[in-house]
């Protein structure tokens, strides 16, 4: 549905649907759609990524490689527990990752170069300073023709939860198109504090009449749609042009329309900790929006691309800083706020997934900018480490129930062949995207096909 507004007298850059942009008198759209569907067709996939980026750095001992056998101050300080693959075992944190294992794929010699606080490899150097989502726009086009919605989307916690802290810009920002432009960056969702007033239009009251005249017009095309409907006279792909703009793509971002039952599965509320309320550390805000949001965020980036859009970001701000320090917890304390809501929330979407016939459509990607120490700390924490990281992966059509690659009997380093960030990219864009056949594609810019003719995660190619 169109709706008018007037906030701050004129249009938010990352309101999608615009009324009068699409070029209605002249129903170019239709066109527009049919050439975009034929080049889709041929060079991508049809598969969709989520990308949880989970900010400050997740420890690969308390998460999937927690090296039970080493001294104390470097095995998981949370224990280990059995998965569903033979001798694989995770942090005793993740007991319900750890029952659906063999739907996933582990990444034990994951490397992300430094050990910097920034936001790759969502956005870094092997993205050439652009989202990921973005690359993968620059290839299939900013906006889905089936569907309306954006191809590229970015989910900070207030896109599920008006009272949650505002997302952090500090480190990098998740909204970077970098030099491919901004007509590739991603939707941002709920980044004004409120989703569903974020996905109004707001028109200056200098253009009012204007728009009213234009929503008079599409009144009486809407009108005209249907009769010719009725009489079987109007053609696929225009009735599909004034569904675009006469409003079905904000129907995605409302969870109101989920199964109550699937909302419960999903959300993550109730695991928030009454401790960490109260909690001395000055991040304990960013641990309770974390446990609020996780599950829904994952959910609303479920029904996104079950709509059309192709790479969804999420992130839930900076709760994998683990020093023990006057900001972070220690890592035993931090994997209590953490660790549960991670567990439920990725579990239920890989069960949703396979529950709805998706697990080959849609790729999930959870890690963070680096990994931690091998050896915590005298206060109980683990510092930063770049030399290897927790990567997790399901889904995509690529082959799951495995565990790539070794670390060090210290979990400092890979003991087999690194995978960096560019592997990863590659992955990604190669679910997205043919890349022989961007390969041929006239005009598109060379580094998004560096980026995705790469090699790929080994093992899962």
């Amino acid at each position: 549905m169109l709706t008018l507004g007037d906030r701050r007298g004129r249009f938010g850059r990352r309101e999608f649907l615009r009324i009068g942009s699409l070029s209605l008198g002249s129903l170019s759209l239709p066109g527009l759609l049919a050439a975009q569907a034929a080049e889709s067709k041929r060079l991508l996939t049809g598969r969709s990524v989520i990308f949880l980026f989970l900010h400050g750095g997740p420890s690969q001992f308390e998460t999937f490689d927690p090296k039970m056998a080493a001294p104390a101050e470097i095995r998981s300080a949370t224990g280990e527990i059995a998965t569903r693959i033979p001798g694989v075992t995770f942090g005793s944190s993740l007991p319900k990752l750890a029952a659906v294992a063999d739907r996933l794929a582990i990444v034990r010699s994951f490397t992300t170069g430094d050990a910097n606080h920034d936001i790759k490899p969502v956005v870094g150097r092997d993205t050439f300073g652009a989202n990921l989502g973005s690359l993968f726009a620059r290839v299939a086009g900013a906006t889905d023709p089936l569907s309306g919605l954006p191809r590229n989307a970015v989910l900070f916690p207030r896109a599920v939860d008006a009272t949650a802290g505002p997302h952090q810009s500090g480190f990098g920002r998740f909204e970077s198109a970098g030099a491919l432009g901004p007509g590739y960056a991603p939707f941002v969702a709920g980044a004004g504090g409120d989703l569903q007033r974020d996905m109004q239009l707001n028109v200056p009251a200098d253009r009012l009449t204007d728009r009213r005249a234009i929503l008079a017009a599409l009144d009486a095309a809407r009108w005209n749609l249907d009769a010719a409907g009725r009489a079987g006279t109007v053609d696929k792909l225009r009735e599909q042009a004034f569904e675009t703009v006469l409003g079905g793509a904000a129907q995605a971002f409302d969870l109101s329309r989920e199964d109550p039952r699937t909302i419960e599965r999903y959300d993550t509320a109730p695991l928030v900790r009454p401790e960490a309320i109260n909690a001395k550390w000055k991040n304990y805000p960013h641990y309770v929006d974390n446990a609020k949001t996780l599950g829904k965020l994952l959910l609303l980036a479920r029904r996104l691309c079950e709509a059309g859009c192709g790479f969804v970001t999420v992130t839930t701000n900076f709760v994998w800083d683990m020093h023990a320090d006057v900001n972070n917890a220690p890592v035993d304390e931090g994997l209590r706020y953490t660790g549960p809501p991670l567990d439920h929330a990725v579990s239920a979407l890989v069960e949703d997934l396979e529950r709805r016939g998706l697990s080959d459509r849609i790729l999930l990607v959870c890690c963070g900018e680096m990994g931690r120490t091998p050896r915590k700390n005298p206060q109980g924490g683990r510092d930063h480490w770049g030399n290897l990281a927790p990567l997790l992966l399901a889904g995509g059509g690529l082959p799951m129930g495995r565990v790539i690659g070794s670390s060090t009997r210290d979990g400092g380093q890979p003991q087999t062949e690194p995978v960096g960030n560019r592997n990863l990219v590659a992955t990604v864009l190669q679910t997205l995207v043919d890349p022989g056949e961007l390969r041929i594609v006239r005009g598109m810019p060379n580094e998004v096909v560096q980026a995705a003719t790469a090699d790929p995660i080994p093992g899962l190619a």
